[in-house]
């Protein structure tokens, strides 16, 4: 019979393998991240609905929130049910919740902070792309996609630099051709489409959160040409750059 601990009215942490406890307080209108955690098997992530709960029963790990305060909480979340490999942060945190130091009342209390951490970080994760998509049907090897991983998180800390692909390859280590095709297999998208919608969102920040030029904007986020980042913004979001500048001010 698993754990259970209510971290709030919005939201319950379910601990240790077997059926959910019928009085478990769980939050209506909710969605699951199950941790699939096996000593034989590659670690994953899953989100999905509430509405099966067998799925949680051979986890040693459920987060269950309301799908309310996720969207008042975060600015980013799945819109569909997802697996992603877990990566080794986050992992570590779900095993300290787990598996956690302390007993009685200090126990229960460092497992409801540290769900409320584990929640938190696997949204700002996705938020920044960092959840690699784990497929079954996959032709990549995990070592491969190790290396993928990496270089997406290339893209995402040196965004304002002209990245190209055969430097993201050697930082990896894996040849250009299997990083072409792997970037789209675990992120639908390609590397230059991951690359401007970076620069585009910090973009986007900086405009509401300055008062800087829309030229310096553009320049800061690696466009030379400020015409180029106008279509570029207007393509994105819908609106052009000195149109969100105006509407951030008058809110």
């Amino acid at each position: 019979m698993k754990d259970v601990i209510l971290v709030s009215e919005e939201m319950t942490t379910l601990v240790g393998r077997g059926p959910v406890p019928h009085s478990a307080p769980l939050p209506a209108d909710s969605v699951m991240f199950v941790a699939g955690i096996d000593a034989d098997l590659t670690p994953t992530l899953t989100f999905c609905d509430r509405a099966d709960l067998s799925d949680a029963n051979e986890s040693p790990l459920v987060l269950i929130v309301q799908r309310a305060a996720c969207a008042r909480l975060f600015a980013a979340q799945p819109e569909r049910p997802q697996t992603w490999h877990f990566p080794s942060a986050l992992l570590t945190l779900a095993l300290s919740i787990i598996d956690c130091e302390a007993t009685g009342e200090a126990q229960a209390t460092l497992r409801l902070a540290r769900s409320i951490e584990l929640l938190c970080q696997i949204h700002a994760a996705f938020a920044d792309g960092l959840l690699v998509p784990a497929g079954p049907d996959g032709a990549l090897s995990e070592l491969d996609i190790a290396r993928i991983a990496a270089a997406r998180r290339v893209v995402d800390q040196r965004w304002q630099e002209k990245l190209t692909i055969a430097e993201l390859a050697r930082i990896a280590g894996v040849n250009r051709d299997k990083l072409v095709r792997g970037f789209r297999e675990l992120y639908g998208a390609t590397i230059a489409e991951v690359l401007s919608e970076r620069r585009l969102r910090e973009a986007r920040r900086m405009l509401l959160a300055s008062d800087l030029p829309v030229a310096t904007v553009a320049y800061r986020c690696s466009y030379l040409n400020n015409a180029a980042f106008t279509r570029a913004f207007n393509r994105r979001y819908g609106l052009a750059p000195t149109e969100l500048r105006r509407m951030g001010v008058a809110a």
